[in-house]
Parts: structure tokens; sequence; C-alpha cells
């Protein structure tokens, strides 16, 4: 079976906050790619995140973005480098506590079933768990956790 995983965190902001500081690119560079991110996450689009630990800028394709409910993204897998295919991205929102709160999940597929691939899908479960964090903190209090980290 191909390695596949599902991150989640509660953020203390409406679903919409919440939404926007993943699709939004000026947002996005805030807290979380470090390079900084070009493009909205909105269907079709071909957007480009870069980070400091990983120089050059990643293309990511938007298969779908449903506002306030989910974004669908694929990228070229990396197993120690370009891989030669893509992985499937995808984030859920759901309001919580009356809307309140938001839960977000990150779910990740496609990598291939060789220990490359697991070991490259282990990497990517940590980065996305990093990047839930960094968002919480972000739209909670303000703060970059990511901030000098991969410097």
């Amino acid at each position: 079976m191909s390695p596949t995983f599902t991150v989640f965190i509660h953020v203390g902001r409406s679903i919409d906050e919440v939404y926007e500081a993943v699709a939004d690119p000026a947002i996005l560079s805030r807290y979380f790619t470090t390079g900084g991110a070009k493009g909205r996450l909105e269907t079709g689009a071909t957007v480009t995140w870069e980070f400091h630990d990983f120089p050059g800028g990643f293309p990511v394709e938007i298969v779908e973005a449903v506002k306030n409910r989910k974004i669908v993204l694929r990228w070229e897998a990396s197993e120690n480098g370009p891989a030669g295919y893509r992985t499937t991205v995808t984030f859920v929102f759901e309001p919580i506590d009356a809307g309140a709160r938001t839960k977000v999940s990150v779910s990740e597929e496609g990598w291939r079933e060789t220990e490359a691939g697991r070991a490259a899908s282990y990497m990517n479960c940590m980065g996305w768990s990093q990047m839930l964090a960094a968002l919480k903190m972000w739209v909670e209090h303000g703060i970059n956790l990511r901030e000098g980290a991969y410097k």
C-alpha cells in the first residue's frame, strides 16, 4: 500500500480567517513559505512556493479550491531530490465550536512503495505537522515559528 498520512490541528479562529491564511500567498509567506509564495491557491492555478531550507521554487498545481472547505494540490515528490512523480496534498477546513475554531487537516498521498518513497512521506508528514503548528501560532498570536529555523 502506498504511504499516506493525515495530520490535523485546531486553530482558535474562524474558518474564513484560517482558510485565507493558507490560500493567500502574502499570508502564507509570513509563516510557512520562508522564501515566499507567488499566486493565490485557486482551482486551475499553478503557484510557486519557495523555502530557505530547499533552495529554488516549487511549482504547485491547484487541482481544486473550495473556499472555506478544502484545497487539493499536486507537487513534485522529493526523495532526497526530485523523484520524477507527484503527490497529492489535501487540506480540509472544518468549523468547530459553533464556528469559533477551525479544524485543519492535511493529507498527502501518492508516494512510490519503496524505501525512498516511505522515507519521503515521513519527512513530509513532519513538514506538514510543522506547517500546521506555524499556521496556528501565526493566526492566533502573530508569531512566526519558522523564522530563522531553516537558514
